[in-house]
């Protein structure tokens, strides 16, 4: 068997460290041309069933136009900016202790928590459809009440109860 080689080890089979993976550029919705209502909908999605995310997302779009007679989008973009943490708090062990750290979030992670909380807000409701769930959940955002606004303030005041430990930042 000349020419081949051994079986990789562990350390090649590891992925690699040298730089970070690229991220993938999302593509606009169809309906509203905007990349946001996209990962909403990606993380609506359940077993890669996008027709199915899709129908959820602008069916909840289409009930929020018509209980508001306002633009959908910039509804949803007014109960996400609700949603997002500025402040959390991260674990830091320091001396045998693990301290909660307040930190700032990033941009990117600020998005991707207050999707994620807007959903399982929504699928924590008890109206009959997802639909329903997630037009009323976003109404209740957008107006600064609901679940999901609770999770952020509750994020905000565990970051503010951990003030005195800020100089363990990293």
């Amino acid at each position: 068997m000349a020419g081949t080689s051994p079986a990789p080890t562990k350390e090649e089979k590891a992925m690699s460290r040298r730089h970070r993976a690229d991220k993938r550029e999302i593509l606009p919705d169809p309906k509203f041309g905007n990349i946001v209502v996209t990962k909403f909908m990606n993380s609506v999605m359940h077993a890669g069933k996008k027709s199915v995310a899709e129908n959820i997302v602008y069916g909840a779009l289409d009930l929020i136009e018509g209980k508001t007679r306002q633009n959908p989008v910039s509804v949803f973009e007014q109960a996400l900016e609700n949603v997002m943490p500025s402040i959390e708090v991260r674990s830091r062990r320091v001396g045998g202790a693990t301290y909660q750290v307040p930190v700032e979030v990033r941009t990117s992670r600020r998005q991707a928590l207050g999707i994620r909380w807007l959903i399982s807000a929504a699928r924590d409701r008890n109206e009959k459809t997802m639909t329903e769930r997630l037009s009323g959940e976003l109404l209740d955002a957008s107006n600064n009440r609901g679940n999901a606004v609770k999770k952020r303030e509750d994020t905000h005041r565990m970051a503010e109860a951990n003030r005195a430990f800020s100089h363990y930042r990293w």
